[in-house]
């Protein structure tokens, strides 16, 4: 039995269902424990997705969590959300406790994570607890935060997954205690898209892909792309504008009327990996999950990485992939229609390869498998 923990962000928890999905490909029971906003996802065979009491965080700071009313949640609220998770946990009885991010982030959590890795620790069954974490970290900021971090992976994990390319990012580069906790990191590759979605056909073929979040900075970049659309060397292709569902019908109109000849204004897609592939250049921010898509086509790309409330973990991963020569980077304070348009124009002068391991889910599995054959066979 695995048992994947997940809390908060719909990319992390896209990322998490890949990895369940290779585990269950292993033979593995999954259980996928969300405790984000509830979202319309296929589970695929063997996962079974356990939906705690929704909280999210208003902003990207992660200072305030509210409930799925919007209200601030309480001593109660935490103490009853706990339980559940500690009777979901136990029901299961796992061999395998993955935490997704945590220890080295949502420490806000700790309230409902702590006893549950006591729990895991205290268990006859469950012999491997493994964070999964992405290829970079956002920086603490707190003075003996990063010494926590090593406190409790020392105390409580067997190994830490890095989902990235030691090759093109290691750990240390955004968590400087890396070192003390060496021998238990691992990188598995970065975890792509599965590409189980069909695009119509030619859909996304040589066009420009643009796409970004739903909040304000995203739709900033919506509409510069629109405008750039006349003053760029690209002007002549089909330009594909996917808008978040999170941008409201009126601003959704606004960018119909101001897109012009050649230019398709339409919500997200599920087929955004296989449009990537196709595109002659996507333009977007500098997710994770964007990002990989990237890696995983020959499109040239700009990328403007979301960069408020002091996030640096996008800047972070583009600045490292312009330096590989693999995409450009536009940082969002000198976001304007002109200097998007010089940007195309340099991505699409790039030669867009660059050599990457994109088998994280693959890996993972095995290695996760492998883990827990030698804990049994007390190695």
């Amino acid at each position: 039995m695995i048992y994947v923990q997940h809390l908060l962000g719909v990319g992390h928890l896209q990322r998490s269902l890949q990895l369940a999905a290779e585990l269950a490909r292993h033979d593995f029971a999954v259980e996928l424990v969300s405790g984000g906003r509830a979202q319309a996802l296929t589970m695929p065979t063997g996962v079974r997705l356990r939906q705690l009491p929704p909280v999210y965080s208003p902003d990207g700071s992660f200072t305030r969590l509210l409930d799925q009313d919007g209200n601030p949640i309480n001593a109660d609220w935490c103490d009853q959300r706990k339980q559940q998770l500690l009777e979901i946990f136990a029901s299961c009885s796992p061999q395998v406790l993955i935490t997704e991010t945590f220890p080295f982030g949502r420490r806000m959590m700790r309230f409902e994570l702590i006893p549950l890795l006591q729990a895991a620790r205290a268990s006859s069954t469950c012999t491997q607890v493994i964070a999964s974490i992405r290829d970079i970290l956002q920086p603490k900021s707190r003075a003996g935060r990063n010494e926590e971090i090593c406190d409790l992976v020392s105390e409580f994990y067997d190994y830490v997954l890095v989902h990235g390319d030691q090759k093109i990012v290691g750990l240390e580069e955004s968590f400087p205690l890396a070192d003390r906790i060496s021998d238990k990191v691992f990188y598995s590759g970065y975890i792509c898209a599965s590409g189980g979605t069909v695009s119509v056909p030619g859909d996304g073929v040589n066009e420009v892909l643009v796409s970004a979040g739903g909040s304000s900075t995203g739709l900033d970049i919506l509409t510069a792309a629109i405008a750039a659309k006349p003053m760029s060397i690209l002007k002549d292709l089909r330009w594909r504008i996917l808008v978040s569902p999170s941008i409201d019908e009126s601003h959704l109109a606004e960018l119909k009327r101001l897109a012009g000849e050649g230019t398709i204004i339409e919500r997200n897609r599920p087929d955004f990996s296989e449009l990537v592939k196709r595109a002659r250049l996507s333009i977007s921010q500098a997710g994770y999950n964007t990002i990989t898509d990237i890696l995983n086509s020959t499109a040239a790309a700009v990328v403007i990485p979301y960069a408020e409330a002091d996030e640096i973990e996008q800047t972070m991963r583009a600045r490292k992939l312009q330096r590989l020569g693999r995409l450009v980077m536009l940082q969002q304070n000198e976001l304007s229609v002109a200097t998007l348009a010089l940007a195309i124009e340099q991505a699409d002068r790039q030669e867009p390869s660059l050599e990457v391991n994109l088998g994280g889910a693959g890996n993972s599995a095995t290695m996760i498998s492998q883990w827990l054959n030698n804990a049994m066979a007390g190695k």
